[in-house]
């Protein structure tokens, strides 16, 4: 059962992801669909500048990783976790009268923070570097949180 915390995070983070997106509907509106481009901006300037043989779905390190620190990794720890947010806040905004997609989305977010704790623990002890950049960064949003 190695890494069974991580793993269920995983499942439980899309499983809420399908839901939202079973529950959706069409109707995209101007606001949802900026956030929408928004999270993918983010993520792909994330991608940019770690490469996937470094990125890992799960909150688990893989071997032989490096810490980034560059591009959108300059302000934020875990911006693929910024860009799905982002993109799945655009789907509650297009169901903004759907209380369920909006309960979903704030269980998304809270399975985040906790894949985010998670890999802060791993790199505290696999990197000394880590604390330093922990303390000049935000989780998610720059400057903020």
């Amino acid at each position: 059962m190695k890494n069974f915390y991580s793993k269920l995070l995983v499942i439980l983070q899309f499983s809420i992801i399908g839901m939202m997106l079973l529950l959706s509907s069409v109707d995209v509106g101007i606001i949802a669909f900026g956030l929408l481009l928004l999270g993918a901006a983010v993520g792909l300037w994330a991608l940019t500048h770690n490469p996937l043989n470094n990125f890992n779905i799960a909150p688990e390190l893989k071997e032989n990783c490096q810490l980034i620190t560059t591009g959108i990794y300059r302000w934020i720890r875990h911006p693929m976790y910024t860009s799905v947010t982002l993109m799945m806040l655009g789907i509650a905004v297009m169901n903004h009268t759907r209380i369920i997609v909006w309960i979903l989305w704030i269980f998304l977010v809270y399975i985040l923070l906790l894949k985010a704790r998670r890999e802060e623990s791993l790199w505290l002890t696999h990197d000394p570097c880590y604390l330093a950049y922990k303390e000049t960064t935000k989780y998610f949003i720059p400057y903020l949180l």
